[in-house]
């Protein structure tokens, strides 16, 4: 099967927002066979939508489109579609009920052009979202006398994520009854995608199995495939590829499946029956943030402090004014003095504290911006160490040190942190 794929948007075309979506969904279908073909980008306009959907279907069997499924009048993807296909938009009762338990949960007053978005063109394939307001569908689509089809979901790379898996990738595999496919996926840290094919090369012939890398900032993903007969077991197969992954990759897996370091790390405080505390400057809280994203973090969770400015590092956290007079804040030292700082402060077993120079400004030849000094504290012992990630934007450095500090915790916790 080709595939071709379409992101709809003003934003997108614009250049005001970047299409994630198409990467996402060939990496998700390639496994199963799919061969991708085309990628368009086009504006909320009807006839380019028209225009670029007969194109795409022109070279493909199948066309996912991410994007223009919201409420507003500007959102006519799903009218494009129907018109292309010469199919009336008919209401779904249990989308609409959907959508409107959705509004009724957050007690919320859902307005009338939600309405549109429980409406599809008719003999569509419905496809649930649990995360947002927008149902996805995929409508058949005469093309010279051939059936192909058009695949819509939402612009919202959060929402596709969750429903391709669940629903488009079994609609793809279903295509194929002759055929079984098994996929296992494993999360790294620390690892560039060039450096993971070099340790990897070799370990699976391509005769026993697809393997695909998958960035997923701050993480990158490994995912291997195995196909077989539809009455095989599968998993003894994966089980021996994992194994073989494993023993190339060691500590750099994490996860496997798509568990955040946040859970990872959770998961592993819970085992053990230690708590944690959190001191962060240049991360200014966003260590917390993701660990309390976690369900029943409050077991383990004890104390997140952002100590940005140095008189809070003093007055807080009880950093010495000679330590940062002669060091500065962003030093292993005062990264040390956090972290044993926010321990004391919070009673926790574990203390973890981040400083660093985020920019654009206050870098210096020494201490460039990029530079990030992470500290770790527990009874008897500390630790501390100096990253220099380079200058790639604010957002970015605060995401990567919250990443390297959590994953500090990871490797203490399991003994190998040096």
């Amino acid at each position: 099967m080709r595939a071709a794929f379409l992101a709809i948007g003003d934003e997108i075309v614009g250049g005001l927002t970047t299409d994630t979506n198409s990467g996402f969904l060939a990496t998700e279908l390639k496994p199963l066979g799919v061969q991708p073909v085309a990628g368009f980008a086009v504006a909320d306009d009807e006839d380019d939508i028209i225009r670029a959907l007969r194109r795409a279907l022109e070279e493909a069997e199948l066309v996912v489109c991410t994007g223009g499924l919201g409420p507003t009048a500007d959102d006519l993807t799903t009218a494009c579609v129907a018109k292309l296909a010469g199919r009336e938009l008919v209401l779904d009762e249990p989308s609409l009920r959907a959508i409107e338990e959705r509004f009724r949960a957050r007690a919320l007053e859902m307005s009338p052009n939600n309405r549109k978005q429980a409406l599809f063109p008719e003999g569509s394939t419905i496809f649930a979202n649990p995360n947002g307001t927008a149902p996805g569908f995929i409508c058949p689509v005469e093309v010279d006398g051939t059936t192909r089809h058009v695949a819509c979901f939402p612009g919202v790379p959060r929402e596709t994520r969750e429903m391709v898996p669940a629903s488009l990738v079994p609609w793809v595999a279903a295509r194929t009854p002759d055929q079984k496919f098994a996929s296992r996926s494993f999360s790294t840290f620390g690892l560039a995608e060039s450096k993971l094919d070099e340790l990897l090369e070799g370990a699976i012939d391509p005769s026993e199995a697809r393997l695909a890398f998958r960035a997923a900032f701050p993480r990158m993903q490994v995912r291997v495939t195995v196909f077989g007969r539809p009455d095989e077991d599968l998993d003894p197969r994966l089980d021996d590829l994992e194994a073989r992954i494993r023993e190339r990759l060691g500590n750099a897996i994490y996860a496997v499946g798509d568990e955040g370091m946040e859970e990872t790390v959770g998961r592993l405080l819970r085992e053990r029956g230690l708590t944690l505390a959190v001191a962060e400057s240049c991360t200014g809280g966003k260590i917390g943030d993701r660990v309390t994203d976690v369900p029943g973090s409050s077991e383990y969770f004890l104390l997140g402090v952002a100590t940005y400015a140095n008189e809070a590092k003093v007055r807080v956290l009880g950093v010495s004014e000679a330590t940062l007079a002669e060091h500065g804040a962003v030093s292993t030292q005062t990264a040390e003095e956090m972290a044993a700082g926010v321990r004391k402060l919070a009673g926790a077993d574990l203390g973890i504290a981040t400083t660093g120079i985020a920019g654009p400004g206050g870098g210096t030849p020494e201490k460039p911006v990029g530079t990030l000094c992470i500290g770790l504290a527990w009874e008897g012992g500390q630790w501390s160490r100096r990253y220099d990630v380079g200058n790639r934007g604010r957002e970015w450095l605060k995401g990567m040190a919250a990443q390297i500090a959590l994953d500090r915790v990871r490797q203490w916790l399991l003994g190998v942190a040096d």
